[in-house]
């Protein structure tokens, strides 16, 4: 009986250690002054390898990366968040859509306006997806927190 339960305890643990969460996506926030009462958020994705991350528009199927932020009384956004990267599109007969993404790096920024000269902070969460030429991971949510400061 020892044997069973430790061949099955050796068996568990190899498991265990090759079941790593695979994450090829890294996120950055940070802030951005631009004048007195004017910030750009700067929400900066890595994405590793032949990983592509979705556009905000990004066809239909695949999750698109979207934007949540949590009402702040000091704090509106002004328009909607724009990306900065190489935007690239192609047919994809697994979702049979033509869609958006961006490979390596992506740096999606939302212009803000400040009430008052106090220090705040902005919180939210990005949602996103990532696939590659053989498949997707689930979708994925990160919350995010950015300070103000007024310096």
């Amino acid at each position: 009986m020892k044997k069973i339960f430790f061949a099955l305890m050796f068996l568990f643990a190899i498991n265990f250690a090759f079941a790593q969460v695979e994450n090829p996506v890294s996120w950055t926030f940070t802030a951005k002054k631009i004048s007195a009462k004017q910030y750009e958020l700067h929400m900066s994705a890595a994405v590793d390898g032949n990983w592509h991350i979705y556009a905000q528009d990004a066809g239909e199927g695949p999750e698109p990366t979207s934007f949540t932020f949590v009402k702040n009384p000091l704090v509106k956004l002004d328009g909607k968040v724009k990306e900065i990267g190489k935007l690239e599109s192609h047919y994809d007969a697994n979702f049979k859509s033509t869609l958006k993404f961006y490979n390596g790096k992506v740096d999606f920024v939302q212009k803000v306006n400040v009430k008052s000269t106090a220090n705040t902070v902005i919180k939210g969460s990005v949602l996103f997806m990532v696939c590659n030429d053989k498949r997707c991971l689930p979708p994925k949510e990160i919350p995010f927190s950015i300070k103000l400061e007024s310096k």
